[in-house]
């Protein structure tokens, strides 16, 4: 069925709906990842936006049970160049199309994605209507201007579960995770590390956190505007110094955020994993996964804080440490899922820290 992809600059583009039938709508940003298109729809760093893959050919080792990053696919819709219809894989138990229309996700193809994500690249990241509905440009555009940016927009409270839960039992450490819109590859390289992990709903207070004696809390990546979460910085700002703390993503933003850092909206975002990150303890250079729209502004850093990881795409700060006190923060993914695993020592750093404020 012909579909159409507007964006509330006015651009528009043609294609054919797959997956669920009807009509979306979002920020349209894209993900340069070559694989793990299974992943990318199901982080929940996603709600709220329209993804568009840059790799031309999506969906040709299917979709299986285990790849998934949360409970159900995260995207408002989904954009490829050309969607498998076969697909080949001795894990795969259902097509790409399949999986899209069972949890009622619409999917769009046969579009220019090169030209649409030049177009963003140049212009921003902007909100956009996908639908197959509404085929009249005109009306599209007008919808795609009327819902809201994603600066000011608390989407963790879409995504966060609603109540603890153990994602892991056993283990020598007890480690308290906030879930702002946590991938299950976090809590997994928890677990690996001889971890019982515990989730926490992203709207609990620190005191009831506290209470239960963890050994460390992670905060966890999530979507929407950092700037727009005051009880998880309240929550951060109240847990630093208690205990070791950890964050990925946006909880790397709420962390810098209660320290008394700003945050700001990035052009187009990093979102992909292919980006080189340098460490600057170490010197060394590492290709990571990403998924963010929002950065800190490192020039709002407080004098106790070190910069520990920076972009070498765009020089953006993607990495911090507490001069005094047991606490760093990522912007980048180093439980990847899908992507490199370059990172992933950085669970290790963590754990060790744990240790030493244990011992």
């Amino acid at each position: 069925m012909k579909a159409l992809l507007a964006l509330e600059d006015g651009r528009v583009f043609w294609g054919y709906a797959f997956g669920a039938l009807g009509e979306v709508s979002g920020e349209v940003v894209f993900n340069t990842s070559m694989t793990g298109y299974q992943e990318i729809l199901t982080d929940p760093s996603y709600k709220g936006q329209i993804v568009t893959m840059t790799y031309p050919l999506i969906g040709n080792y299917g979709v299986n049970s285990e790849d998934v990053e949360s409970a159900k696919p995260q995207v408002e819709g989904f954009v490829v160049r050309e969607k498998s219809s076969l697909y080949s894989n001795w894990r795969a138990e259902e097509s790409l199309e399949e999986y899209l229309k069972r949890h009622g996700i619409m999917g769009l193809e046969r579009i220019d994605t090169r030209a649409l994500t030049r177009h963003i690249r140049e212009r921003g990241a902007m909100r956009g209507v996908m639908s197959c509905l509404d085929l009249d440009p005109a009306s599209l555009v007008e919808k795609a201007r009327s819902i809201p940016e994603m600066a000011g927009q608390d989407l963790v409270q879409k995504v966060t579960t609603q109540k603890p839960y153990v994602w892991s039992e056993d283990g020598v450490y007890t480690i308290a995770v906030l879930d702002c819109g946590v991938k299950f590859g976090i809590l997994r390289q928890l677990a690996r590390r001889r971890c019982r992990v515990i989730v926490y709903p992203a709207f609990t207070q620190a005191e009831d956190v506290l209470r239960e004696k963890p050994d460390g809390i992670l905060l966890s990546n999530g979507p929407g505007d950092p700037a727009a979460l005051p009880y998880v910085v309240e929550f951060a700002r109240r847990v630093i110094g208690k205990v070791p703390v950890f964050g990925i993503c946006l909880g790397h933003q709420v962390i810098a955020q209660a320290l008394g850092a700003k945050t700001f909206k990035l052009k187009f975002g990093h979102h992909g994993g292919n980006h080189p990150v340098k460490d600057l303890r170490t010197g060394q250079v590492a290709i990571t996964t990403q998924n963010h729209g929002f950065s800190v502004d490192v020039d709002t850093l407080p004098g106790n804080v070190e910069v520990t990881h920076v972009n070498l795409n765009d020089f953006t700060l993607e990495g911090i440490a507490h001069r005094e006190l047991p606490l760093f923060s990522v912007q980048f993914h180093p439980e990847a899922r899908p992507g490199p695993h370059d990172t992933t020592y950085l669970f290790d750093r963590f754990i060790g820290m744990v240790e030493d404020c244990r011992a």
